[in-house]
């Protein structure tokens, strides 16, 4: 069954539009569930693509006091 097959079966019994289907998600059931893999985020390897310059600080050197 293809996605449009299921939403227009779905449409005609619930007398919903086919549209209004399709933007719920309705998906054909799988013998074994499909799990994705969690969306996560490597902050190093995202860091490391940066260009970021940092620029030193000088410090100023306190000029001696003379009596």
């Amino acid at each position: 069954m293809t996605q449009s097959e299921l939403n227009r079966a779905v449409a005609k019994i619930t007398g919903e539009s086919v549209s209004t289907i399709s933007g719920m998600g309705f998906v054909p059931l799988m013998a074994v569930p499909y799990e994705r893999e969690p969306k996560t985020v490597n902050w190093d390897e995202a860091d490391a693509t940066r260009n970021v310059w940092l620029q030193v600080r000088r410090r100023r050197a306190i000029a001696p006091v003379v009596v």
